[in-house]
C-alpha cells in the first residue's frame, strides 16, 4: 500500500484515524487566500514570543487547521534550528492530533474549536516538556522579565513524580535555548487551583499540584470545570454526565449547590 503523501507531517503532529483522513483532504488542493493569509498571521510572530493567541471572531475552523498542517514544519524548522530536538519539538506540536481528538469527543465530528489555542504553539515558543507545556512569554508584556506559563494537558496523570520531571527538565531547557531570556517565575491559571478543590479533595494530585503555586486571585470561570472533567461545552443536561469518580462528583456537586467554579491563578519560583 502506498504511503500517503502527508504520513510524516500527520506523525510530527499526531494526528491519526479519521482525523488524517480528514486532514489529508485538506490538503489535496493548493491553499486558497483565506489560508495563505492564517499563514501570514503565523509567520509574522514566528520567534516573537507572543502572549496571547490569534483571534478571529467567525472563521472557518476548516481554515484553520489547514492553515496550522501547513505552517507546522515551519515550527519544526525553527526549533531545529535553534537546536532543540525533533523529540521535543514533536512533542509540543503533536498537541494538533490531540485537540483534534478531543474536539471528535466534544463534538462528535471533525473540526478544532480550538484552534486559536495552537496559534501559540506556532510561534515557537511552547513547549511539551514530560508531562507540561511551558509557554516562554515576557511578564506583563514587557520584554526585560520573562515568564513560564504552565499548561496541563489531558493525556496522562498528575503525580507528583511527573510534575518534578517536567519542571526539572524545564528548569535546564529554557536557559540552555533562550539564555537571553531568563525565567525565575513561573505561572498557572486554571480552575485545578480553584481553593474548593483542594479543600474538597486534599490529598489527590490534583491538589498536591495545585500547593505548588501561591495563589495571587480567583477570578469566576463557570463551565471550565464541566469542560475540562468532562468534555462537554456549558452548563446543560448535567444530570447526564457521569458520577463515577471523586473528581466527577465534586464538579457537579457544587453546581447543583448554587456553587461556581472558578479560575485560580497562581505562580511559584523556579
Amino acid at each position: 500500500m502506498a504511503t500517503s503523501p502527508d504520513a510524516e507531517l500527520f506523525e510530527l503532529l499526531d494526528i491519526t484515524g479519521e482525523d488524517a483522513a480528514e486532514c489529508a483532504h485538506l490538503l489535496e488542493t493548493p491553499p486558497d487566500e483565506p489560508v495563505l493569509q492564517a499563514m501570514e498571521a503565523m509567520q509574522k510572530r514566528l520567534g516573537t514570543f507572543p502572549v496571547d493567541s490569534i483571534r478571529a471572531d467567525g472563521a472557518a475552523e476548516t481554515v484553520w487547521i489547514e492553515a496550522l498542517l501547513r505552517f507546522a514544519p515551519s515550527v519544526h524548522a525553527y526549533h531545529l534550528d535553534l537546536g532543540i530536538s525533533p523529540a521535543v519539538s514533536a512533542a509540543s506540536l503533536a498537541d494538533l492530533g490531540l485537540q483534534l481528538r478531543i474536539n471528535r469527543r466534544v463534538h462528535g465530528h471533525f473540526g478544532l474549536d480550538t484552534w486559536s489555542w495552537l496559534t501559540l504553539h506556532m510561534a515557537g515558543n511552547l513547549f511539551r516538556l514530560g508531562r507540561l507545556q511551558f509557554h516562554l512569554v515576557p511578564a506583563d508584556g514587557q520584554g526585560s522579565d520573562w515568564v513560564l506559563g504552565v499548561h496541563i494537558p489531558e493525556d496522562g496523570g498528575l503525580s507528583p513524580t511527573l510534575v518534578d520531571s517536567s519542571f526539572a527538565e524545564a528548569s535546564s531547557f529554557f536557559p540552555r535555548y533562550f539564555p537571553d531570556k531568563p525565567a525565575r517565575k513561573a505561572t498557572c491559571d486554571s480552575w485545578m487551583l480553584d481553593p474548593y478543590l483542594i479543600e474538597r479533595l486534599p490529598d489527590s494530585n490534583i491538589a498536591s499540584f495545585a500547593r505548588r503555586f501561591t495563589l495571587d486571585r480567583c477570578t469566576d470561570a463557570p463551565t471550565d470545570a464541566v469542560y475540562f472533567t468532562f468534555r462537554q461545552r456549558g452548563l446543560d443536561n448535567l444530570d447526564r454526565l457521569p458520577r463515577e469518580t471523586s473528581l466527577q462528583r465534586v464538579v457537579l456537586e457544587r453546581i447543583d449547590d448554587g456553587g461556581t467554579w472558578q479560575l485560580g491563578h497562581g505562580h511559584l519560583a523556579l
